[in-house]
Order: C-alpha cells, then sequence, then structure tokens
C-alpha cells in the first residue's frame, strides 16, 4: 500500500507544478513575444542501493520554453517593433543583469528611458537607451533611433543610438525567474547585424489558448486520478488493518 500511496503523492505534486505552468501560458497568452512554457512528467525508478528497486518516482522533466515564434500583428504605432527572424531584444534585468525578450511593445518612461511594456529597460550598445525630449522618433529596420530635438526644425535629426539585437544558442537559451531568456552557460547573446525590426508591428505570444484550456483540462483529471489512488492506498489499509483486528 505503501508505494501505491507514494506513487500517487509525487504524481499528484508534479501535475500540480505542470498545471502551475499552463496557467502561468494562459496568463500570458496575449503578452507581446511571449514564449510558452511545458513541463514533461516522466516515471523513475528508485534505485534501492544493491537492493531490488522497488519504489517509482513521478518526476517532472526541467521546464523548458518554445522556440516558436508569434504571428506579426499590425499596430501602426511607431513605438512597436516586432523581430524578423531569430533575434533578440537585449533588456535589463531588475537585478542589472543582461536579459532577452522578444516583447517589443515599447514605452518612453517619464525620465526618457525606453522600456518594454513590461517595464524592463530596453539596452544600446553602451547599456540602457535614455531619450531626450522629441517632437518625432523614428526607428530603423537595424534598430538605430533617430529624432528631431524638441523645438528644431524637421531638417535636425539627431541619431541617439542603436537598440541591441543578438542571436542566441536556442540549445542554450533557458527562462529566468524575471521571464527574461538567458543561455544557460552564462555566455551573453552574440551581437548581430542580420536581424531587424519592423516598425508599427508586434509579434504576438506563441501561446495557444485553446490548447492551453485542453492541457488544462487533461492535467486536473491526471490530479484527480492521483488523489484517488491515495484515497484508493487508504482505504485498502483501513480494510487490512480491520481484517488483522478481527483476527
Amino acid at each position: 500500500m505503501d508505494r501505491m500511496l507514494y506513487i500517487g503523492m509525487t504524481g499528484a505534486k508534479h501535475t500540480q507544478m505542470a498545471q502551475t505552468v499552463t496557467v502561468n501560458n494562459l496568463a500570458n497568452a496575449n503578452t507581446p513575444g511571449f514564449r510558452g512554457d511545458f513541463q514533461t512528467l516522466l516515471s523513475k525508478e528508485i534505485e534501492g542501493g544493491g537492493q531490488f528497486n522497488s519504489r517509482v518516482n513521478s518526476m517532472g522533466a526541467d521546464r523548458a520554453s518554445s522556440m516558436a515564434h508569434g504571428t506579426m500583428v499590425a499596430t501602426g504605432r511607431e513605438l512597436d517593433v516586432a523581430i524578423n527572424g531569430d533575434g533578440w531584444l537585449a533588456v535589463q534585468g531588475a537585478s542589472g543583469e543582461e536579459g532577452y525578450s522578444r516583447r517589443g511593445d515599447l514605452q518612453i518612461s517619464a525620465e526618457g528611458l525606453l522600456t518594454n511594456g513590461a517595464g524592463q529597460p530596453i539596452m544600446g550598445d553602451g547599456g540602457p537607451i535614455t531619450l531626450p525630449p522629441y517632437q518625432s522618433l523614428s526607428l530603423a529596420n537595424d534598430g538605430t533611433i533617430s529624432i528631431v530635438p524638441l523645438g528644431s526644425g524637421p531638417e535636425t535629426t539627431v541619431t541617439l543610438g542603436r537598440i541591441k539585437l543578438v542571436t542566441l544558442d536556442e540549445s542554450q537559451v533557458v527562462k529566468s525567474e524575471d521571464g527574461l531568456m538567458r543561455q544557460k552557460n552564462g555566455a551573453p547573446g552574440e551581437p548581430t547585424t542580420t536581424s531587424r525590426l519592423q516598425s508599427g508591428n508586434l509579434e504576438s505570444s506563441n501561446v495557444s489558448a485553446v490548447e492551453s484550456l485542453v492541457a488544462m483540462i487533461d492535467l486536473s483529471r491526471q490530479y484527480e486520478m492521483q488523489v484517488r489512488m491515495m484515497q484508493t492506498a487508504k482505504d485498502m489499509s483501513d480494510s487490512g488493518t480491520r481484517m488483522i483486528r478481527m483476527e
């Protein structure tokens, strides 16, 4: 009975963890550039230290992210950008470390800092990009930012810098706790001049809300089955105890 109980317990635990991943995907189904996550459930025998293996754990494989591209959505907004190809925008995480995102709904803070919709600063070749007051702004497809300063004529164009675009080794990419992509080996992304920005467009999330809902229902049923298994193990144990008492 203890084996049955242990299988049900570990199965319920890791099924609940997979549910958390699926719920997060659903919550970000409309987040620009979001990469959906998945977690695979496996069964693994517990090695008995030279004895026969007598227990099986339900194990969750390492959480991974889908690298599939989302669809391009035209917005017409000058600060919305989508990346053509496999490039990534370099942004600054909360800890100050560089991370990578495909989220292109750019904003300008009250201090002139260029950020994405999550408030993460966009990096240029020399660090986070800050913009002075301007009356018009343009983004070239290589990430170059140009403005006409406030109070100047349209013939006065100033180039402020270039948004840092990088490529990543997708076999090494892992999503950090802050939602940014980084390489497992800690290496920074390689700057690229081949990736291009498409202004006035956003890349949607690659999460399918319908598929995530179906997965959520399936996981809920798996969880119920694991809990039912634990209850069955308890009932069998109670029946065995009663039979012993009757002897």
